[in-house]
């Protein structure tokens, strides 16, 4: 959004919140009628739970369903509890199938059965097959509900197909074209239908299909969709025949989440699933905590180190003071090069089998930011100071920009070897080692350069 789009938001919440404040449900009213969508989503993710519902209460049964569908399924789950049981079913029913079981997913277990027996059996067929795939799979996040074409279908015959599923579809832009056992064998989209004679069959002007598993990872998929720049991607099951399709705003949707899981781990905490300003203050607490005490563990490592060599510095007390610098200087170098092969990965630039030759390369990068670094050091500090410290520090720098970017660049490849997300073994995990190797090798070098 502009400054300014944004600024009339905030503006706009801040009157609701005051309307609610004041119990002046007509003026609340008032103010969400003419918003948007997307402002009114926007509006919801930064209210507590009791006026989230109040809002969502005052909004006509159309525009209500508009606005649940936006939502974050974390925020659909707190609507459910706030919610009364029929306007819960009204909604729930209302729902596409994958966007269901997204919900179902944030629920207790105790309402999820209850809200799947208030659907009508095709809709709760259809939901249940989704529901039977695993969690992070693409089969869980693929719709069931598709057009299909065959391949000798006249273009007049599969147009007025179209016509009449385009409202039970999820897209009609990208249909999916399969023989008679269900594979499928092609794709065509709306464009070329319509620019096909009436007497052209489907399987003169179908491409050929890129498809995706339906327990294939859900980032795999969407990232194979991004990449194809296709607006949607059959799913198939293990013997290729077509079970659902997956659209690129799911696939949008599905690296967004990955992206933001990938960034609050790479920070040191666990992703919060739901919009800051709703979440409550505990479960930040808990998204953070446990990482803090492992952070804190290892950082026990420099301690212990720091312990071993504390007869080095007693001896010549201005090592000391470049502790900071170097482990600082250590910890970032390695974090650059986790986070650049951590996207890599994600991009699938690079497999867990090109482990020597990333390695090959972070060893020259950090060597090339260590001469660099470790030069500019030297002369600095060999002024300040004398020589010999000065070769201390352009020798250490050297090393450690070496070792960090080796250690950044191949742990996130370790960690997807062993099916750890990379992420998680990126820039905390990195920085506590760094720290811990850099500080023995700046003592082993002081010692051997100045005799101590």
């Amino acid at each position: 959004m502009t400054p300014e789009q944004t600024r009339a938001l905030d503006d706009r919440v801040l009157a609701i919140e005051q309307a609610l404040s004041a119990d002046d449900l007509p003026a609340t009213s008032s103010l969400i009628a003419d918003a948007p969508t997307h402002e009114v989503v926007a509006v919801i993710e930064r209210l507590d739970a009791r006026r989230r519902a109040v809002v969502y209460r005052l909004l006509p049964k159309q525009r209500a369903l508009e606005v649940f569908e936006d939502l974050p399924a974390s925020l659909q789950g707190d609507l459910v509890d706030a919610l009364q049981d029929s306007e819960v079913a009204a909604v729930f029913a209302d729902l596409d199938p994958d966007d269901r079981v997204r919900l179902l997913d944030e629920l207790p277990a105790s309402v999820a059965p209850r809200l799947l027996r208030g659907l009508p059996v095709d809709e709760r067929t259809l939901t249940a097959a989704v529901l039977g795939y695993p969690q992070d799979s693409i089969g869980r996040r693929m719709s069931p509900e598709y057009v299909t074409l065959r391949p000798s279908v006249r273009v007049s015959d599969a147009l007025a197909r179209v016509r009449s599923r385009v409202r039970d579809a999820e897209t009609v832009y990208t249909i999916p074209v399969i023989d008679d056992a269900r594979t499928v064998v092609g794709v065509i989209s709306l464009r070329d239908l319509l620019g096909g004679a009436d007497d052209d069959t489907v399987g003169a002007l179908m491409s050929e299909p890129h498809t995706a598993t339906a327990t294939d990872d859900a980032e795999d998929a969407a990232r194979l969709c991004a990449d194809l720049g296709v607006l949607a991607l059959p799913v198939v099951d293990s013997e290729g025949r077509l079970v659902g399709i997956l659209t690129i705003d799911d696939a949008v949707r599905i690296l967004e989440q990955e992206e933001s899981e990938d960034a609050a781990r790479q920070g040191g905490a666990e992703p919060l699933r739901r919009p800051y300003l709703s979440t409550p203050i505990l479960r930040i607490v808990r998204s953070r905590v446990v990482w803090l005490f492992v952070l804190a563990v290892g950082a026990t490592l420099t301690v212990q180190v720091l312990s071993v060599f504390e007869d080095t510095l007693a001896q010549l007390t201005v090592l000391a003071l470049f502790v900071p610098l170097l482990i600082g200087t250590g910890g970032n170098t390695g974090n650059q090069a986790a986070t650049t092969v951590t996207r890599a990965l994600a991009l699938s630039e690079v497999r867990t089998r090109d482990v020597w030759r990333v390695l090959s390369r972070e060893v020259r990068v950090g060597a090339l930011l260590g001469l660099l670094l470790g030069v500019l050091g030297f002369a600095i500090t060999s002024v300040v100071f004398d020589l010999q410290v000065g070769l201390v520090i352009g020798l250490t720098l050297l090393s450690i920009c070496t070792v960090s970017a080796s250690v950044g660049g191949v742990m996130p490849l370790l960690a997807r070897a062993i099916r750890v997300d990379p992420a998680v073994f990126s820039n905390p995990f990195i920085t506590t080692f760094v720290d811990a190797t850099g500080l023995v090798i700046y003592f082993l070098i002081a010692r051997a350069v100045l005799q101590i």
